[in-house]
């Protein structure tokens, strides 16, 4: 072993069922279900035109400003895996552009974030493909490691195991433990259902919004026409 430069076996990963359910849940839902304390970052943007990103975590731990082992990372992902890369935030390097953009695309790779810059902006957010990253820099990467792949990772204090399911959209990036997605998403479902009937009663002016000023009473507001 030799901590800071390895490459380790994922011993499980979520599996194409969940991701496939997970896909139709917003972030935000999800989020709401996991009490609100997991983010990814508000830095963490998604990079391209359109499209959700769901799949198993392949970690990455790269040095600031070095994809060498993000480019191993390539090679040795399985189709629907989503790569996770924690380049400690820096955007002095761009660590992916299109070219390894294209080649992640024809590997069956589901998306990639990047605790990091990219490069090649135009053509990326003109795209599909998932990809999340936190700024661009038009300076190119270095490839010396050293780096780890597989092992966890933290972002903005959201930690990734691998083999954890990943999912962002338009609201961000958010990572669910690979012990907790069936729990999860039972609770997921259930907020999501009942956001979707409030919208209803919000659309036929039914919304029951009593709640607001009762709050407020609870909390000892001072409030017009009370002594």
């Amino acid at each position: 072993m030799s901590i800071g430069f390895q490459v380790l076996e994922r011993a499980r990963k979520v599996s194409a069922e969940w991701v496939a359910r997970y896909r139709e849940l917003p972030v935000a839902n999800v989020s709401d279900s996991m009490n609100r304390m997991t983010a990814g970052g508000a830095r963490l943007r998604p990079m391209h035109k359109e499209g959700v990103l769901a799949g198993p975590a392949l970690t990455v731990k790269a040095r600031p400003g070095d994809n060498l082992m993000l480019h191993y990372a390539l090679d040795i992902a399985e189709p629907g895996d989503v790569i996770v890369v924690d380049a400690g935030g820096d955007l002095s390097n761009a660590l992916i552009g299109e070219m390894m953009v294209a080649y992640a695309v024809k590997r069956g790779v589901a998306g990639i974030v990047i605790n990091g810059a990219i490069r090649d902006a135009a053509n990326i957010g003109a795209g599909d493909f998932p990809l999340f990253a936190a700024g661009v820099s038009h300076r190119g990467p270095y490839k010396d490691g050293p780096g780890e792949i597989n092992v966890p990772i933290a972002i903005d204090g959201m930690v990734i195991e691998p083999g954890d399911l990943v999912i962002g959209d338009e609201d961000g990036l958010l990572c669910v433990p690979f012990a907790y997605v069936e729990s999860i998403f039972a609770r997921a479902t259930a907020k999501y259902t009942a956001e979707h009937m409030q919208m209803e009663h919000i659309a036929q002016g039914t919304n029951d919004r009593s709640w607001v000023i009762q709050s407020l009473k609870a909390k000892g507001c001072a409030l017009p026409g009370e002594a």
